[in-house]
């Protein structure tokens, strides 16, 4: 299971490197080999607004598993596919796969993991998704020497291992059945406020540091991408130290720490003066946004016992649509002034800890 947590960030990433050569070998723009990363993003995070419930409803063994033999038929079709409109359709089938199984694997983790020890399994998978996002771009890397398609391939074979390795849960149908109503009650609207923030103000920020790197510092794409991996490293070391600490101090308390910290950080980020300090701030800023996303699934997978996956997979889909808006929401700033930019894109590290301070205690 905590394998799984690899496959969505590995899927979802692994085009950033490769979008040269699928711009060439589909004969298309690089704008429009863009949209691949679009189409995987949107059906991701729409879905799961109600994919962790039907999955809860249909079973999460059943849900998952044929979660991960619709990512191999979608990542095969990626791999085949003889032109853009194929392939930006084998992305979309690959984002809507890929929401029947994270949120699934959460919640399984919860009937698996013993309470007081939720968050560090809950850590241990995080980890495991910064790894994944982390390792995305040299994977494609590598695939792209011989062939791109290679590395749709490699992915279909990881997902078809993985259909043998299900989370346990059978279908609960009639009176037994996940309910929706406890899904738009305060506490989760609080808490999807708290993980669409966090990801608008953190993590769906890649892009504003990486224009930062080179037009203020000259920066080039690969100089660029060392700065930026820093995000994704202190997430793939930190997950399952933090995930003790929400263990021992309360995910509540411990999300609202990483809130007030993302918030400094990030708004840092816009006044450093030299690339290194712009990489050492945006590491320590994975850090704290790897504490934040820990907290707020730990939170998740407690607030709606009944329906664990509907409950985790909501909030993960406003958390995606944070990371899906950030552009529309900074870029008008930063090209007025890059500080300005970061300190707004900071300003929700506290909306996160707002949300988080009004939220019940758990």
């Amino acid at each position: 299971m905590y394998v799984g947590g690899l496959l969505g960030p590995m899927g979802g990433g692994i085009v950033a490197p490769l979008l040269p050569e699928l711009a060439g070998s589909l004969r298309v723009s690089a704008d429009v080999a863009a949209l691949s990363l679009t189409t995987y993003l949107v059906p991701f995070a729409v879905l799961q607004l109600v994919s962790g419930t039907l999955g809860e409803r249909w079973g999460r063994r059943r849900s998952v598993r044929g979660g991960y033999l619709l990512y191999v038929a979608a990542s095969l079709l990626c791999a085949a596919a003889p032109g853009i409109g194929v392939f930006l359709a084998g992305r979309a089938v690959q984002g809507v796969a890929n929401a029947f199984t994270t949120p699934l694997l959460v919640a399984g983790l919860a009937e698996l993991v013993p309470a007081a020890r939720l968050g560090r399994a809950i850590g241990v998978y995080g980890s495991l998704q910064s790894t994944g996002q982390s390792l995305a771009p040299l994977f494609g890397g590598l695939a792209s020497v011989v062939s791109w398609r290679l590395a749709f391939v490699g992915v279909a074979v990881v997902a078809l291992a993985l259909t043998f390795l299900p989370p346990p849960g059978e279908p609960r149908p009639g009176t037994a059945a996940p309910p929706w109503r406890e899904l738009a009650t305060r506490p989760m609207m609080l808490l999807s406020v708290g993980a669409f923030a966090s990801y608008a103000g953190a993590a769906g920020l890649p892009f504003l540091v990486a224009l930062r790197a080179h037009d203020r510092f000259g920066a080039d794409e690969r100089v660029s991408g060392l700065v930026l991996v820093g995000f994704g490293i202190a997430g793939m070391l930190f997950g399952p130290v933090w995930g003790r600490v929400c263990d021992r101090v309360g995910a509540r308390r411990a999300g609202i720490v990483a809130s007030v910290a993302v918030a400094v950080l990030v708004a840092l980020v816009g006044y450093a003066g030299g690339l290194p300090a712009v990489a050492a701030v945006w590491a320590l800023a994975g850090a704290a946004g790897s504490l934040l996303t820990v907290a707020l699934q730990s939170l998740a997978v407690r607030q709606v016992p009944a329906n664990r996956g509907g409950a985790v997979s909501v909030a993960s889909a406003f958390r995606f649509g944070g990371m899906a808006v950030a552009p529309l929401l900074w870029l008008p700033l930063y090209h007025g002034s890059a500080a300005v930019a970061f300190t707004a894109a900071g300003c929700c590290g506290a909306l996160a800890a707002a949300a988080l301070l009004a939220s019940p205690h758990q």
